[in-house]
């Protein structure tokens, strides 16, 4: 990774924003917010910005910008997304220069600059590695947030892309920072009684294929019955893994805000995300979304993802 450009072009600009995709994750606000402490922290004088909608839930996260001034002799930095379309609240054709700093598999050319490494954790990860190459004092309050938005993307470090470089990344990090990173986790994990009755009406009323498929369809009427959102259903996915009667799991939740339905999607064997790029959607080869249309459309995602998965148990058996 030629981190030594990003830092280059960083020095260049006296204003600099830093954005990240829709529908905000630990990843990508750790990832933004991180880098625009760790800019500011270096360059006093620069003016930073870090654009996206608010999320109520990662709330601990810190709070976003919305007044930018002279965007178009501004640098951008856009973490944590593969696509121009996925960009939140930044038109990046308005900027003067841009850079992407992304882990997600190559979607499109979309700045001057690409830092590409599918094989990172997350942007999290590529965010500390940029500044330790780089020589980059990490304030403490950025390395709590690049801390959790590792740990978020790999589920405590659970998944198959985690690597022995997330680890050494990681270790480094705590040892220049001294961040108590067991305090972080309340705020990661604590989680509200509705979203506990909500989980435990999504276990009750979920449908389980013979090809190991499990899916529901969540519309507005259900969601408000439970006093939850759209993503709140997205925000639960992560706890029907591994279950040995489950390789794929997709939640289908109607968005009437943003008029869409959203949809969440892991695996523990399919590729997926090549599934989800055909309905608006796209990914990590085992962690997807999509947003789709109407419930229509999701009941043939939903026999997409089915195929794959009795082809991943035919193959399996092979």
């Amino acid at each position: 990774m030629n981190y030594k450009r990003v830092l280059k072009a960083i020095k260049k600009y006296d204003s600099i924003v830093v954005a990240r995709h829709i529908g905000a994750d630990p990843d990508a606000l750790a990832s933004s917010i991180g880098l625009k402490e760790i800019i500011e922290y270096n360059f006093k004088y620069k003016k930073v910005y870090v654009v996206g909608s608010t999320s109520t839930k990662f709330k601990y996260f810190g709070t976003l910008d919305k007044n930018v001034e002279n965007i178009n002799k501004s640098l951008l930095i856009v973490t944590d997304t593969p696509d121009k379309k996925r960009v939140d609240c930044a038109n990046v054709d308005d900027f003067l220069y841009k850079i992407k700093i992304d882990h997600h598999p190559f979607v499109e050319r979309f700045c001057d600059i690409e830092l590409i490494d599918d094989k990172a954790s997350s942007a999290s990860q590529m965010i500390i590695e940029f500044a330790l190459k780089c020589n980059l004092k990490i304030p403490y309050s950025a390395a709590c947030k690049l801390y959790m938005g590792v740990v978020g993307d790999t589920n405590r470090f659970l998944y198959n892309y985690t690597t022995v470089k997330t680890f050494d990344l990681v270790s480094s990090l705590i040892k220049k920072t001294k961040i108590d990173f067991v305090s972080l986790y309340p705020n990661m994990y604590l989680r509200n009684l509705n979203d506990v009755k909500f989980s435990a009406y999504i276990t009750n009323n979920i449908t389980v294929t013979e090809n190991k498929l499990a899916y529901i369809k969540l519309d507005d009427a259900t969601l408000k019955s439970h006093k939850v959102d759209a993503s709140t259903a997205g925000n639960l996915i992560n706890n029907f893994d591994n279950i040995d009667e489950i390789l794929v799991t997709i939640f289908c939740s109607e968005d009437t805000a943003n008029d869409y339905i959203k949809c969440s999607i892991r695996s523990r064997g399919p590729i997926i995300n090549e599934i989800a790029s055909k309905y608006n959607g796209g990914g990590h080869s085992l962690a997807s979304g999509a947003k789709l249309k109407n419930f229509s459309e999701c009941d043939n995602l939903i026999k997409d993802l089915d195929i794959a998965c009795k082809e991943f148990i035919g193959e399996d058996y092979e």
